[in-house]
């Protein structure tokens, strides 16, 4: 039933995988209770990171970049988050799950914008360095602020890596490496389904459609 539940929303667990040859790994299942009594799904990627693809904040023990703006901080309950987001939305952003790599909508995206989180808004990246790194999710070598980005420790699936979420609304994004291109030599390997690409020259101010019922089985 767990995998069948994984396998409609297409996704898996980990950001982890660089190319073709590990694209379609399978992952083992298990069910974890946690200290309020309700019991998630965790998933272990059978493959793990890809050579070079190490994360870059190994010796960190804890949250790497705490600079968010209070003032403007999003707080919502999961069972609000569930309301306003499609299921597949609420499975990456919420529950850090992970879209499977070369489906989503921007992985080679090349139309100029600007990239806001898909839950609040907040301006995270510009077209302007994304680039492909072969992996099959979007990626881009810096954010548009540091602090628009917030880092955390990822030891989970037997390895270790950083986190990346909204510093607005705490949604999970994907994860960065030290693997990228110059200037940076980063990598901000992100979930299509977390972000929204704003086109150039679109009207900000046009409202975005709400998801459909038949949007939301798709996914």
């Amino acid at each position: 039933m767990i995998t069948a539940l994984l396998a409609s929303t297409g996704l898996l667990p980990a950001c982890n995988e660089r190319g073709p040859s590990t694209a379609q790994s399978d992952a083992s299942l298990s069910t974890v209770s946690g200290p309020d009594g309700k019991t998630s799904v965790q998933s272990t990627p059978e493959n793990p990171a890809a050579p070079g693809a190490t994360d870059r904040d190994n010796m960190n023990t804890g949250k790497t970049s705490p600079t968010s703006n209070s003032a403007t901080k999003i707080v919502k309950t999961e069972e609000e988050w569930k309301k306003e987001l499609t299921p597949q939305e609420f499975a990456v952003m919420r529950q850090k799950g992970t879209e499977r790599p070369f489906t989503g909508k921007y992985w080679d995206t090349t139309t100029q914008g600007t990239y806001k989180c898909a839950a609040c808004g907040q301006e995270l990246f510009v077209s302007d360095t994304k680039f492909d790194a072969g992996c099959g999710w979007p990626s881009f070598f810096q954010p548009v602020d540091n602090a628009r980005i917030d880092e955390h420790v990822d030891d989970s699936h037997g390895m270790v890596r950083t986190e990346v979420t909204c510093s607005r609304c705490d949604a999970h994004l994907g994860h960065v490496f030290n693997d990228g291109p110059n200037p940076t030599g980063l990598r901000y390997c992100i979930n299509s389904v977390s972000i929204e690409l704003e086109a150039k020259g679109a009207n900000k101010d046009a409202p975005k459609p709400a998801p459909t019922d038949a949007s939301k089985d798709k996914k």
